[in-house]
Parts: C-alpha cells; structure tokens; sequence
C-alpha cells in the first residue's frame, strides 16, 4: 500500500468532498449538534483515505488526527454559517508562530428534508504549519520587527493583545520575535480555554497565498 504524501492528502481530500456531496447520510437527518456532523466526516474521511494509504491515524490522546511525520496534519470540520473551531491551548507561541501542525479544513452546508441529509462542501483548505499563526499579531509584529521595535516595544505590544502568560514568556516571546521574525499567519485565533480557530480569512484567499490551498464549490 502507498505510502501517503501531503499532495496526496489534499488531491484526496478533493475527491473526498466530491462523493461526500452526492451521499444521502440519512444517519444525520435532524442533527444540529456541529461536533456530530464532525465527528461524522472527520471519521469518514479517516476510513476512505486509510483504505487507500500507509498512514498514521491519531487518537485523542495523541492530540491531531494524521500524527506522522510526513503529514501532521489535523481535521477541522465547521459549517459555513460560522466556520470555525477549537484546538488545544499548548503555549501562547502558538498565536505567534503557529499551531506546530497543518490544517485541513472541510467547510459544509447541511440540508435536511424528511427521508434525506445533504453535506454541501462549499470549501476544502489546506492551511501549512507556517500559516497557522494569527493574521493580525503577526502582521504587527512583522511591521514592528522591521520598523527597528525593542524588546519593550514587543512586550508592550503583547500585553496590550493579551497574549497569554506572564512576565517571563514575554520576555521569552520577545528575545524570539527579534530573533525571528514570525511568518505572516492567516487564523483568528482567541484566546480561551482552547484555541478559538476562525476561518473566514483562510477560506477567502483563492490561493493567492503560498502555504494555503483552497478548493472551493459554488
């Protein structure tokens, strides 16, 4: 069996949206609860492409849903009337050098009648690890980096942001930030007591950006 490979993954996660569009999934009619429906694709996905590919899938306790090496890639499912999600609260670096995975994110339309459930995927995304930083911290810290910002420019900056912690990570974050400088992110990411991951942003840019795919169905 083939090993899979990242474009494998995101060519399959094409056809997968495609076929998964034309299915009745009479198991979901009258279903409103989001994490079903996504629980519900996430594990049909993970069946169609294990039946096909050498691949590593996750469990729970392993935290995303594709761990190997070659992939590290998690499953985001929303649905188009609010896309967007929760992951793990690792460390406040996330918000500024990314997750530390890719993304896979599968946007649907659900539409029930009596005896049929239609999952209309209106966008699949492929966010890259480098990408899943947050759009607007990052931009300000890249203009401030390049601007000549010091060290208590760039802790002044993240506490008035609220990044998460304390004295010493910004002091941390800061010495890292002027060392190197953070990739453009394209999330929103809020804080909470998980990551609020939205997706707005990464939906709308039509591949114009380098590190993220987007196949979209009108």
């Amino acid at each position: 069996m083939k090993i899979m490979t990242i474009d494998d993954l995101k060519s399959e996660a094409k056809v997968f949206c495609e076929f998964m569009t034309k299915e009745n999934h009479t198991g979901l009619i009258g279903i409103t609860d989001g994490k079903a429906v996504g629980t519900y694709v996430e594990h049909r996905f993970q069946a169609y492409i294990n039946s096909k590919y050498e691949i590593e899938i996750g469990s729970s306790a392993k935290g995303i849903d594709l761990p190997g090496d070659s992939i590290m890639t998690d499953i985001k499912v929303t649905s188009i009337t609010q896309p967007q999600s929760s992951c793990p609260f690792k460390s406040a670096r996330q918000k500024i050098f990314g997750l530390g995975y890719n993304i896979l994110l599968f946007v649907y339309n659900k539409s029930d009648t009596a005896t049929t459930c239609t999952l209309d995927f209106k966008y699949c995304t492929f966010i890259d690890k480098t990408r899943t930083a947050d759009f607007t911290i990052t931009k300000r810290l890249r203009e401030m980096v390049k601007d000549g910002a010091n060290k208590d420019d760039i802790i002044g900056f993240l506490a008035d942001k609220n990044v998460p912690g304390d004295e010493l990570v910004y002091n941390d974050l800061a010495d890292e930030i002027l060392a190197h400088a953070p990739e453009q992110g394209y999330l929103t990411i809020s804080n909470a007591l998980q990551w609020r991951l939205q997706y707005a942003r990464v939906i709308a840019l039509h591949n114009q950006i380098p590190g993220v795919m987007n196949y979209e169905w009108q």
